[in-house]
């Protein structure tokens, strides 16, 4: 896998990550709704760790600045 996410792209997707899963604990967020966001925010975390998110290799999206 070639990294494909920037350090600021990475920041976003863990930040969102922590806020759904801050919005689930607390019950603000609860049932299939809070399901959902506590998975969304498990595969920005996980895609956030490798640098690589697939689906922007289908639309063709690089954020990231690695020099060649």
């Amino acid at each position: 896998m070639k990294k494909n996410m920037g350090s600021l792209d990475r920041g976003i997707r863990i930040a969102i990550a922590v806020i759904f899963a801050i919005l689930f604990a607390t019950g603000i967020v609860t049932g299939v709704l809070g399901t959902i966001l506590l998975i969304v925010g498990g595969v920005f975390l996980v895609t956030s760790v490798v640098s690589f998110c697939p689906l922007y290799t289908l639309i063709g999206v690089n954020t990231c600045s690695v020099k060649k």
